[in-house]
């Protein structure tokens, strides 16, 4: 279930990203490539998992625990970059402006809710892990 949730979050800051008009083109770069990347890999993970690839092995479980602790990690660093950029972008008064400006707090919320799940799903990976 938290892969899911990581993946509808993660998407979500994917689309808000890509949508909006880059101010700052490294830190927008950055958070889409962490977005894209984590994205992919949750996937993939998924997948063989539901493959039955991992055999139920114990090093799956460590692969698992590596993983979502890299996307987690990655996740917090986009989300406070983009919330940097959203901070110092201003809006004037053109709704023009605001839109970006609302688009770029959607995205820095959804960043931070993917980082939760990865976060929640990191430590129960650890718990697993841990206790095989």
């Amino acid at each position: 279930l938290l892969h899911f949730g990581s993946q509808i979050f993660g998407g979500l800051v994917w689309i808000l990203v890509a949508s909006s008009r880059v101010t700052q083109p490294m830190a927008q770069g950055w958070v889409m490539f962490v977005s894209v990347f984590c994205f992919v890999m949750s996937i993939a993970l998924l997948c063989l998992y539901l493959c039955g690839a991992h055999g139920g092995s114990s090093s799956w479980v460590a692969l698992d625990a590596f993983c979502q602790g890299t996307a987690a990690l990655f996740y917090l660093s986009a989300a406070v970059l983009e919330a940097y950029v959203t901070y110092e972008f201003s809006p004037l008064s053109s709704t023009t402006l605001f839109a970006i400006y609302q688009e770029n707090v959607a995205a820095v919320v959804f960043a931070f809710l993917a980082t939760l799940m990865y976060v929640i799903h990191k430590v129960f990976s650890f718990l697993r892990w841990k206790s095989s």
